[in-house]
């Protein structure tokens, strides 16, 4: 949920300031951009070098930069504006208490009275003070708002007491936004499988049986169903393309048994199911243990069928949807209605070679999206992306009927 996402990171000086390193560092991973603002006081506890390393960002501390004699103005208006969201961890008592009341005393209270992004603050302070009155109607107060409270937990604090006031843990931090992101979204909390790429299929050490599938379409199917709120699973067989978004779980697997293997283990748990992997239908019957030699000018290959995973899935799904791929070179619609029939299947999305920019290996497809009630519906040739969010809205209309 955080890929691509412009986040600005304000911390002030509590002793939990040590922990936005950490933080910092998982944003990042997450596939974010950041920026730092740092209050005067923060900077006692969390060094300026640290996070602009983290964050491969310029940290910002004050409204005027003075570098080997030249001025510069950090603009509180533009660093508010720049920003998809703005988390403020910790938040200490006093800076809510300005927050609420809206004061500016400092560039990142200035930047928050700019944001016109959702802000997200994780109180960090003692117990006594965390259950203040005033400090309770002072987060009350900017949950009224519209920003979003970031509860403190329990446990040891720096004064030595045991109790409510610790700043939430970064990887909880990134959790609760991740959710906070997913709400209202058409695929929220859906748990999602999708199978994608080509299998390879021994023949010996050295050699394989294989196709030309790159994974991208179902990887484009993966990104867009996370971007809508889905937990996915994708079960992605060899592809030299990385998934970027973390949130995504990936199984990678090489054989079509590997993957028969992962669909059958994560089917039961899924609601939505997309099978677009280019699966080997058949396999060497006899796998040699050592590279095969050149010994002849004929060589003759057994072959045995592979076990077809999107029967399988069929024959034992219990409420999921379904979505199978059909990639045909002659009669192709009656072969994909045939197919989805066939294997019990909600849905098929049909690719024909005989299409220009439809197939394998290249940045684009051309579909047809075909429903278990033979509503037929054609598109253009589309970048793989865009054809992930037509195929998603083609489901999501149906699931949400």
């Amino acid at each position: 949920m955080l890929v691509g996402k412009k986040i600005l990171l304000g911390v002030t000086g509590g002793i939990a300031a040590y922990k936005t390193a950490f933080l910092v560092r998982l944003l990042i991973k997450a596939g974010a951009e950041v920026k730092v603002i740092l209050t005067e006081s923060a900077v006692s506890f969390v060094t300026p070098l640290t996070l602009a390393t983290l964050s491969k960002n310029p940290v910002h501390l004050d409204f005027i930069n003075e570098e080997d004699g030249t001025l510069d103005w950090n603009n509180h208006v533009e660093l508010g504006l720049w920003a998809d969201l703005m988390i403020i961890a910790p938040a200490t008592a006093n800076t809510m208490s300005k927050m609420a009341n809206g004061s500016s005393d400092n560039l990142l209270l200035a930047t928050y009275l700019s944001a016109k992004c959702p802000v997200y603050f994780a109180p960090a302070m003692d117990l006594d003070m965390y259950q203040h009155p005033t400090t309770k109607a002072n987060y009350q107060q900017l949950q009224s708002f519209g920003n979003i409270m970031i509860p403190a937990t329990s446990g040891e604090l720096a004064s030595g007491l045991d109790g409510e006031g610790r700043m939430e843990e970064p990887e909880n931090i990134i959790a609760f936004i991740g959710q906070h992101l997913k709400k209202g979204l058409p695929l929220e909390n859906k748990k999602v499988l999708i199978t994608a790429g080509p299998t390879y299929e021994a023949i010996d050490p050295v050699r394989f049986i294989g196709n030309h599938s790159s994974g991208l379409m179902g990887i484009e199917l993966a990104k867009k169903a996370s971007s809508l709120g889905a937990n996915v699973v994708l079960i992605l067989g060899p592809s030299g393309i990385k998934t970027e978004d973390p949130s995504i779980e990936v199984v990678h697997i090489t054989s079509a048994d590997e993957m028969y293997t992962a669909a059958i283990t994560h089917f039961e748990k899924a609601e939505v199911v997309i099978a677009a992997a280019a699966v080997a239908d058949y396999k060497p019957k006899n796998v040699a243990k050592e590279k095969i030699k050149k010994s002849s000018d004929d060589i003759t290959l057994e072959l045995v069928k592979n076990k077809d995973i999107l029967l399988s899935l069929g024959k034992v799904k219990k409420g999921q949807y379904v979505v199978g791929f059909a990639l045909e070179t002659e009669n192709e619609l009656a072969n994909a209605l045939q197919k989805l029939q066939k294997k019990n299947l909600d849905a098929i999305v049909l690719n024909s070679l005989q299409d220009k920019g439809a197939g394998f290996g290249g940045s684009t497809n051309k579909i047809t999206f075909i429903d278990k009630n033979s509503s037929i519906k054609s598109f253009e040739v589309k970048t793989k992306a865009e054809v992930a969010s037509d195929i998603w809205n083609e489901i999501i209309s149906r699931i949400h009927a």
